[in-house]
């Protein structure tokens, strides 16, 4: 262990660029160190009709990084605990439950087991109308939950409110859903960045479900931003949006690419039924996941690092693969700040 070198990821969203003289200026100012020592992965596995595949092992995933083979340290399945991998060579003396089934479970909402899910809810005047209905969803969601890992629920209008911290208790999240109350502009990636950086110092799985019903109108921090954290801390985030994608294209362009680069999904949900099965497929996707962690092996890129999850096996080449692209970091020889080094750690630069 002493000889592996402390990671500091430097977040840059590679597919996002910014234009203009004082963009070097501004990086300086925004730039957020995370420590880290330990890459966590989610991935999600699925056939060509969207279904998910589960019972898969460690030895029919290859990790690349930059194209340089990983070696996995840990793996789960869905509710499973996380399981050390001392030698993937001795992998196949490890019961993980034999051959691949594609899984069709409609009532997934118990294996979601470990899964730190923080909700984020637009109490923003865009919300107004349809306040009581998206209050009635977000709670359903939580209790679909039921017997999961954690969930906090924070809700956002200019400013970010921690309504109910990460917690087992569903009760307790279900009463701040209830006490939610509507407020008035929507900093919606203000509020998102910092709902990242909670998560940040979270080790495991960990997702943000974000409830918008509306573009953002009063955030100083840009879209990437949000996206480098979560990349760089392997927070996956889903979008949902009230609105349709055609009535605002901008946004839903942006919805689309931080859910996409961190691993998750945006949906556009033009009624409450729709709203329904946007969480629903949220913990379906949750259940499901491949969680895996690895120390990098030496690399001396010290720009953006790809990330490729390849599944091994001509059987298993029908398969659809999504994870996290990758994520950029700044490679010192100790820690600053007093952040420990065992666990991913967040601080102003």
């Amino acid at each position: 262990m002493a000889k592996k070198a402390v990671l500091f990821l430097f977040l840059f969203l590679l597919p996002f660029s910014r234009v203009g003289p004082g963009a070097a200026a501004q990086d300086r100012a925004r730039s957020i160190h995370v420590n880290v020592i330990l890459v966590q992965l989610s991935v999600a596995i699925t056939d060509r009709k969207g279904n998910y595949v589960s019972g898969l092992r460690p030895e029919d995933f290859a990790i690349l990084e930059d194209g340089i083979p990983q070696k996995t340290a840990t793996f789960e399945e869905g509710n499973e605990p996380a399981r050390a991998l001392i030698d993937s060579a001795k992998s196949d003396d490890v019961p993980f439950g034999a051959g691949v089934s594609e899984d069709h479970d409609k009532n997934s909402g118990s294996r979601v087991a470990g899964a730190n899910v923080f909700i984020l809810f637009d109490t923003s005047n865009y919300m107004y109308r349809g306040f009581v209905y998206a209050q009635d969803a977000i709670a359903d969601f939580v209790r679909s939950l039921e017997g999961a890992g954690q969930v906090a629920l924070y809700s956002y209008s200019r400013n970010l409110s921690r309504v109910a911290t990460l917690t087992p208790d569903r009760s307790q999240v279900l009463h701040g859903v209830r006490n939610t109350v509507a407020g008035d502009d929507a900093a919606l990636y203000n509020s998102l960045l910092l709902t990242v950086k909670d998560a940040a110092t979270i080790t495991g799985r960990k997702a943000i479900v974000v409830f918008s019903n509306g573009p953002d109108n009063a955030s100083l921090v840009p879209p990437e931003d949000v996206a480098e954290l979560a990349q760089s801390t392997g927070t996956i985030i889903y979008m949902i949006s009230t609105r349709e994608a055609e009535s605002e294209p901008i946004s839903a362009a942006v919805f689309e690419r931080i859910s996409k680069a961190t691993g998750g999904k945006a949906y556009f949900s033009k009624d409450w039924r729709d709203e329904q099965k946007a969480f629903a497929s949220i913990r379906d996707d949750l259940a499901h996941l491949y969680s895996f962690s690895y120390y990098p092996q030496p690399n001396p890129n010290r720009g953006w690092r790809s990330i490729t999850v390849k599944l091994v096996g001509k059987n298993l080449q029908k398969y659809h693969v999504r994870t996290r692209t990758g994520y950029r970091l700044l490679q010192t020889q100790e820690s600053v700040g007093g952040f420990s080094p065992l666990e991913p750690s967040v601080m102003p630069r």
